[in-house]
């Protein structure tokens, strides 16, 4: 089995940065891409990062500019480094990481999600 554990949420002014972390952990061989997605109330999941384990990285317009996806491939760690939060930042973030196992088989996992909340 794999997890995805996520820390680094928390309550921040607008114009502040937090920095978020999703460890992989388990039966795994590679961890191929590691997403960020988040959710707002009343609103569908939105995919707001991607890397892949080349480090080639893609973002929503929403946020480009202002968050950094990165990643740890010794520790299955991928990282979102958000600055310049906005109101509309406001969400549950989820990671989610497309795994090879030790099995060689291949799923993808989610993460608990943390929750970002960007107010004054």
């Amino acid at each position: 089995q794999v997890q995805l554990v996520e820390s680094g949420g928390g309550l921040v002014q607008p114009g502040g940065s937090l920095r978020l972390s999703c460890a992989a952990s388990g039966s795994i061989f590679r961890v191929n891409a590691m997403d960020w997605y988040r959710r707002a109330p009343g609103k569908e999941r939105e995919l707001v990062a991607t890397i892949i384990s080349g480090g080639r990285t893609n973002y929503a317009d929403s946020v480009k500019g202002r968050f950094t996806i990165s990643r740890d491939n010794a520790k299955n760690t991928v990282y979102l480094q958000m600055n310049s939060l906005k109101p509309e930042d406001t969400a549950v973030y989820y990671c989610n990481a497309d795994v090879t196992k030790g099995t060689l088989t291949r799923s993808t996992y989610w993460g608990q999600g943390t929750q970002v909340t960007v107010s004054s």
